[in-house]
């Protein structure tokens, strides 16, 4: 299932719209607390698919009855461009676990690039909800070799796939390549990829925009 959070009128697209924005861009602090802001909506929709128990609270004037959450996720993020997202989240999931996975793309001088991952850090999945997040969703190879790298840590019930933007052929790559109780959330979907794998009309690199440039 893919939720497209932009086909309805609500605040993400303001959000969305300074993400893109190249005249807001140059305000790191600002893009990073869109991207958070955005990972707090993202929790609020996953937390209504999630199982709630009801739970007695003592308040000053007696005893009120409340669906609180049976469990708490464990969030996983591909670093580094999705620590805003991640911190996002985890405002609201205050209790979950966590998981850190280095997934990065590495560049060839013809134009190429291979997806390198070199460091699964999670507790174990069995039985968990897991939410993945991550930014850009642009070919969605390094978000398929980072959902079968965490496999090695147990199967999840369900895994959540959180980004900013998504490309059409991404999904598709995702759908095609991971179980079926896997669902994707975006805030907006572009139709393009360029020719280097970028997403247009996208917003650019979004760890470079969030963190500075690297090397």
């Amino acid at each position: 299932m893919v939720h497209n959070l932009s086909l309805n009128n609500s605040i993400v697209n303001q959000f969305v719209a300074e993400l893109r924005d190249v005249n807001i861009q140059g305000d790191r602090m600002r893009f990073r607390k869109n991207l958070e802001r955005l990972g707090e909506i993202f929790a609020y929709e996953i937390s209504k698919t999630m199982t709630f128990v009801e739970q007695e609270v003592t308040t000053p004037l007696g005893i009120a009855n409340v669906p609180v959450l049976r469990d708490q996720p464990i969030i996983g993020t591909i670093l580094r461009a999705g620590l805003p997202l991640h911190y996002g989240l985890l405002n609201y999931f205050d209790w979950a676990d966590n998981a850190f996975i280095s997934a990065y793309r590495k560049h060839h001088k013809d134009g190429t690039f291979d997806i390198k991952l070199e460091y699964v850090g999670s507790p174990s999945l069995t039985d968990r909800v897991l939410i993945l997040c991550d930014p850009m969703l642009a070919t969605g190879s390094s978000m398929v070799m980072t959902y079968k790298a965490l496999m090695d840590h147990g199967i999840p019930s369900h895994t959540h796939i959180v980004c900013a933007l998504a490309s059409t052929l991404g999904i598709e790559h995702v759908k095609r390549n991971l179980p079926e109780n896997v669902t994707i959330w975006a805030s907006a979907i572009d139709e393009e990829l360029t020719a280097q794998s970028y997403i247009v009309p996208g917003l650019g690199d979004a760890g470079d925009l969030a963190f500075g440039t690297k090397m």
